[in-house]
This record gives structure tokens, C-alpha cells and sequence, in this order.
């Protein structure tokens, strides 16, 4: 059985919408630190503490049990009082709290001593308004004002911070028929008495205002209410692709990709409310994001197919329509990052939102494509028809930069991204001597996406009845197919290029990036095997996934963000490539490795990212310093792999759904349910017979499952 790891600093994070509470695991804020509560981007809470005669609570444990509520257990260290001194741990302080807008919290202490008590219980509550980006770079400004109001009348706190028009409050007020407090020296401060066996209970509730909206506290005791999120976890997994295996290990891995899923959901103001926009990842990412929500909705498209269509509708709404050099907004493109909070709101970061990506708009191209092959909605297409011809437009006269005919991007931006793809740490593109790569940048998978696009572009227009713009687009791809491998292809190295630098020169640094390029199938045949025999090298792959960067490369370093490290979504598309090309042998070795290194994770629940390092009897996968968990991508990355061994291509527009399974010997059977072609659902059995994968349809119209 592996060792489990628990990933990153012991924490407890609840959450609902993008109202995020972080605490250590006894409940607490501590000064100083990253924690708190967040509302809109805006830490409303930076410190909580509480004390029973100003002595501390020693921890029992605690958890979240849902991803909106929590429960701690803490008991008591012995302490002095009026009546003499109360034993340790004869008190039992349960402490429960559950989001939904604001937050409720129930205190309740039980008397378990042979003797009455009565201490002072004092919470003391402190708020520094500090926006997200702000906390994240350990950065401390005063900008605004804060003040604070106590009303013994109403029995609430309010405190409110306004830098001119932009405001934040909070109000934390005692329900109805509870016990009084008294406020003083920053403390709320209760007189408990109870005699032996009795228990003292009082609710806390904070509601928050953003000086026109207000978000009000769950009124309902956590222990006595049920949980929205358990409610709304029921509604989803009666939705969602269900997979059943003998193998445990990856059963795990999905289950808790699923309830990952479930946590990083982004509700859409005035829509159904199973339409979703997925988040990027759980603390600093609970936000609209353009490449994130879209590659997580292309990985959900067996599993949740809406999560595209939330995506589509949220992010064309955000479509840029005009040029801002501040913002890298170009008319045509889809956004990077939207953010609500104070430095958003006085443009001091270009978040408003920021579209900084040169990914984003033809993933949004190939996530309009996939949702429709799922949906089989024809109106998808005609609903997103202006977006996706901006997007194109887009393309031509903003993407290539310089008339080339090669996706470059290079922000204008005096605060913009140095990198605007998936690796977007400043230190991500390097030369092979370990220099900063010049750009602008022609970075190779920014081509293979727009490749990958312009096909699928070329059968929606097929489907809307307008053959000469379908012809015109598949002989854009067709020359860029050709041109692209005259230009990055090194014969030597038997490796495409990273990039091609600002001089056109190529960039031979040995990176990940390539097997992006199978993935959006811009790699001729006789080029595949090299380039997947290069990735499956030792120097690119762990045994717990495929590096970012090889470890023969100057700047390569295990731990760091992307120079070395293992991100299991760039694995997960990597093995939807080798699926593509019919490496069906180092897709189970992929999807075996991170499938392991899963399960040496608490709840077999994958990080952001892991370090680089190599597989050994003697070693464990080493979470990545502040990587987000959960997180959407990552969580996702078991879907794409699921994807590529069972080889499910969903077709409904022709009511045929293709599978090409193999299953790997590690993987001897999976049974999914209520997997979705438009409107009907099949549940679907492959198994091993020898050295074949087999597959039964249990349930619908078995003529519409075809093998590739």
C-alpha cells in the first residue's frame, strides 16, 4: 500500500461561489499568514482566534465534510478561574461552519468535568481588506479605510473598509434567542456557565456587502441543515459520467476527480442551475478564467459536457471588442482572468478582465467544436456563430503578429504576462544554454491549437451549410500543417522546436510543450514515434508523469513551477496525443504514473503539480510549494486519461458514438454509466481478453456504438 502524502501545509478550505474561507486545522487565522476568509477577492477575515480565560484551545481534529462546511473538535488546556482551576481537556469546544454567500458558525462547549464552570470565551476577529493579489505577493498596503461599529442592541459587529467607491463589509451578528456578548479590545467576549453534562451553543453569522449586493449567512445550524453543497453533490453525481473498475486505485482517482469537479463549480447568474462555469483551482484561482475553464471543459466532455457550455456563454460574453494595450485586449479575444477586487476595480492590475493569453481563442474554437460533437446542438453553433468568427478573425490579424502565417505573442502591456501559455512563469522559456528567450514567441503548440481549430472549424461550417468557408479553412490548415513542420522540425534532435524565438530562430530547449502538438494532430505519422520515444526518455519521464523540461537542461529544477516539474494536465492531454497516433502502450504507462502518484496523495486528490523527480522504490511524489488543491485541471487530467484508454469519441450531431479502447494490463476492467451522446445515455463495459480490450453496451441503442 503507498505511504500517503499529505499535499501541502496542513489546512482546512471550505468554500461556496467565491467566498473562500482558509484556517489552520484547528480553526484559527493567524496573523501574518495567507489564511483568512475571502469575499470577491477581498480578505475580509485575516485573523480569528479564540480563547477560554485567555488561554488557547488544543485541537482533537477537524476537517471539511463538504466543500461548503467544516467541523473542529477542540478541547480545553487547563486555565484558571474565579471558582479555582478547570481540569484539562474536560471541556469539549466544537466548532462548525458552513458557507453559502456568507458564512454561519455554531460554537458549542460541553461540560464533561464533576464541576460547574464559568470562564469568559473571547473571539477575537480581525479584518485587513486585503485584495488577493496583494496577500499572494506577501504585499501589505493601506489603501482605504477601515472602521468598526458594535450595537449591543442588534448584538452585531460591523465592520466596513472604503477606498473611494469601493467597498466591503462585513457584519457578523448573534442569532436570535442565543447568548449575549459584550465587545471590547477587538473581542467579542461571551460568560459561559454550565454545570456538569450541560452544553452552551451560540451561532455566529457573517453576512458581506459589496456596497450594492449582500450575501447573507446560512441561518440553519450546520449540524442541523443540510449541506447546499451535499444537496447540490447528489444533483451532480446523478449527472455526471460514473466509472466502476476492479482496479481501486484509478476507481479512486476518478471518484475524487468527481468530487473536485463538484467543489470548483462557478454558478451562472440567470441560468439553469446545473450550468456551470468550471474555476481554476481552490484558494487563489475560485474565478472566471479563459484557458483554464476551457481545457477543463474539453476534459469533462464525456463526464459534463455543460461545463462547455458555461464556459462558451461566459467567456463570449467577455470577448474582447476592442484594442487595450493595457489589458493585451485585441478585438476577437477570449480572456485570461477576471477579478473583483480593489486593485481590479481601480485598474491597478489589468485584470478587469485581463487577456493576456494567446491560447485562449483557439481553445474556445475547439471547445465550441467538442461541445456541439457532444450536445448535438445545432443552435450551440448558431448562438456562439459571431464569437467564433471574431475568434478567426482574431487569429489572422492579432495571433500572427508579424504576417508569417505563425501564432507569435509578445504583450504591449507595461503590467502584462512575459508568457501568455499554459506555462506562464516568467522563467518558462528558455534558450538551451538556459537564457531568456527574446520574442516575440512562435510557441510550438499555439500553432497546433489553431491547426486543430481551423479543422474543426471547417466541419461546423460543413454543418451550417456554408461549403466554400469550410474549403477555405481546411486549406489554411493544410498549409500551416506543412509550413509548421518545415519550420519547427529539428532532424537532428528528432524533436519539433519549443518555439521559435523573435529572429525566427529556433528554440531547442527539450520541453513538454511537444506533445501538445499530437494532441491537436499537426505532427505528420512519420514524425510520431520520435517524438513520442523523446517524451518516454528518462531525462522527460518520472515514472509519475512527463516533465515540464528535461532534466538535462541547464535551468531544469524538480521543484520548481514549471521547469521540471510534473503537471498532471499537461500529462492528460500528452496521452490523448499518444491515443491519436496509436501509442495505446505509453498511454497505460502515462495514465499508470499518474495514476500512482494519485494515490500517494491524501483522497487520491492530485495537486496543481508535483515535483519532477524520478521514480524509486524509495521515493514519493513532493507536492509543489502553494499549488493550488483542489484543482480544476489537474482533477480534470483523469477524464482525458479515461478518455484516451477507452478511445470514446463522442459524434452526436451523426448519432455514433466511436470507441477505441485498450485497456492496459494494470487496468483490466471499466464499466462507465450514463456516459451521454446528446440526449441519450449508454452505460458501457470494456474488459482484458488476452491482449485485446472487448466492450458490451448494457444500456441504449447498441448500433450507435461503433469501434473506430
Amino acid at each position: 500500500m503507498p505511504y500517503k502524502v499529505q499535499v501541502g501545509p496542513p489546512q482546512i478550505a471550505i468554500h461556496q461561489g467565491m467566498t473562500v474561507l482558509v484556517t489552520e486545522p484547528d480553526g484559527q487565522v493567524q496573523l501574518g499568514t495567507e489564511k483568512g476568509l475571502y469575499f470577491l477577492d477581498t480578505r475580509v477575515i485575516s485573523g480569528w482566534n479564540i480563547s477560554a480565560n485567555a488561554e488557547p484551545w488544543d485541537l482533537l481534529n477537524g476537517g471539511a465534510i463538504a466543500n461548503d462546511s467544516a467541523h473542529i473538535f477542540l478541547t480545553n488546556r487547563s486555565f484558571l478561574t474565579e471558582d479555582g482551576a478547570v481540569a484539562p481537556h474536560t471541556l469539549s469546544f466544537m466548532l462548525g461552519r458552513a458557507i453559502d454567500a456568507g458564512l454561519h458558525e455554531d460554537l458549542d462547549v460541553t461540560n464533561y468535568g464533576q464541576r460547574p464552570v464559568r470562564f469568559i470565551l473571547e473571539i477575537a476577529i480581525q479584518s485587513d481588506f486585503a485584495d488577493t493579489f496583494d496577500v499572494k505577493a506577501h504585499r501589505t498596503i493601506r489603501r482605504g479605510r477601515s472602521t468598526t461599529e458594535w450595537s449591543d442592541v442588534r448584538q452585531s459587529l460591523r465592520t466596513t473598509y472604503r477606498n473611494q467607491d469601493f467597498l466591503r463589509s462585513m457584519t457578523v451578528t448573534l442569532a436570535k434567542d442565543g447568548p449575549q456578548a459584550a465587545y471590547a479590545n477587538g473581542r467579542l467576549a461571551f460568560e459561559v456557565k454550565l454545570v456538569p453534562g450541560a452544553t452552551w451553543h451560540c451561532c455566529l453569522l457573517y453576512d458581506f456587502a459589496d456596497g450594492v449586493r449582500h450575501f447573507h449567512a446560512p441561518r440553519n445550524c450546520v449540524q442541523y441543515a443540510p449541506s447546499r453543497s451535499g444537496t447540490g453533490q447528489r444533483t451532480w453525481r446523478d449527472a455526471v459520467l460514473k466509472l466502476n473498475s476492479s482496479n481501486e486505485e484509478f476507481y479512486r482517482l476518478y471518484n475524487q476527480a468527481i468530487e473536485d469537479m463538484s467543489a470548483l463549480r462557478l454558478p451562472i447568474d440567470g441560468t439553469d442551475h446545473m450550468v456551470f462555469v468550471p474555476a481554476a483551482g481552490l484558494p487563489w484561482f475560485m474565478a472566471p478564467f479563459g484557458r483554464d475553464s476551457l481545457i477543463v471543459s474539453l476534459q469533462n466532455i464525456l463526464v459534463y459536457p455543460e461545463f462547455a457550455r458555461g464556459a462558451l456563454d461566459v467567456l463570449g460574453h467577455w470577448q474582447a471588442t476592442e484594442r487595450d494595450d493595457y489589458r493585451d485586449a485585441e478585438p476577437g479575444k477570449i480572456m485570461h482572468e477576471l477579478r473583483y477586487g480593489e486593485l481590479a476595480h481601480f485598474k491597478l492590475i489589468p485584470h478587469t478582465p485581463y487577456y493576456g493569453t494567446a491560447d485562449a481563442t483557439p481553445l474556445y474554437l475547439i471547445t465550441l467544436h467538442a461541445a456541439w460533437r457532444a450536445l448535438g446542438d445545432i443552435e450551440l453553433l448558431r448562438r456562439h456563430r459571431a464569437n467564433a468568427e471574431a475568434a478567426l478573425n482574431w487569429i489572422d490579424q492579432y495571433g500572427d503578429r508579424d504576417g508569417d502565417g505563425f501564432q507569435e505573442y509578445q504583450t504591449r502591456s507595461p503590467v502584462g504576462y512575459e508568457n501568455m501559455a499554459w506555462k506562464d512563469a516568467g522563467d518558462s522559456m528558455m534558450y538551451d544554454d538556459g537564457t531568456p528567450v527574446k520574442g516575440p514567441k512562435a510557441l510550438c503548440e499555439l500553432q497546433g491549437y489553431v491547426y486543430d481549430a481551423w479543422q474543426r472549424m471547417a466541419e461546423i461550417f460543413e454543418a451550417l451549410g456554408e461549403p466554400d468557408r469550410s474549403a477555405e479553412l481546411r486549406a489554411k490548415a493544410a498549409t500551416l500543417y506543412r509550413r509548421f513542420d518545415e519550420a519547427f522540425w529539428d532532424e537532428d534532435t528528432g524533436f519539433y522546436a519549443y518555439m521559435l524565438d523573435g529572429q525566427k530562430r529556433k528554440v531547442l530547449t527539450v520541453a513538454s510543450n511537444p506533445g501538445h502538438l499530437l494532441w491537436s494532430g499537426i505532427v505528420p505519422p512519420e514524425r510520431a514515434a520520435r517524438v513520442v520515444a523523446r517524451l518516454m526518455a528518462p531525462d522527460m519521464n518520472t515514472g509519475w508523469g512527463i516533465r515540464t523540461l528535461s532534466s538535462r537542461h541547464p535551468a531544469y529544477n524538480p521543484y520548481s513551477y514549471q521547469n521540471g516539474s510534473v503537471w498532471p494536465h499537461d500529462n492528460g492531454l500528452i496521452a490523448l496525443g499518444f491515443k491519436r497516433y496509436g501509442f495505446t502502450d505509453e498511454v497505460g504507462q502515462i495514465a499508470r504514473g499518474i495514476s500512482e502518484a494519485a494515490s500517494h496523495f491524501m483522497l487520491n486528490q492530485l495537486p496543481e503539480l508535483y515535483a519532477g523527480i524520478a521514480r524509486s522504490e524509495m521515493a514519493f511524489p513532493v507536492q509543489y510549494l502553494g499549488a493550488n488543491v483542489p484543482q480544476a485541471w489537474a482533477a480534470g487530467s483523469a477524464f482525458a486519461l479515461l478518455q484516451a484508454i477507452a478511445g470514446i469519441q463522442p459524434d452526436a450531431p451523426r448519432n455514433v458514438l466511436y470507441v477505441d479502447p485498450a485497456l492496459p494490463r494494470w487496468l483490466p476492467d471499466v464499466t462507465l454509466s450514463d456516459l451521454r451522446l446528446g440526449r441519450r445515455h449508454f452505460d458501457i463495459r470494456f474488459w482484458r481478453e488476452g491482449e485485446k480490450t472487448e466492450f458490451e453496451v448494457l444500456r441504449g441503442e447498441k448500433a450507435m456504438v461503433r469501434r473506430r
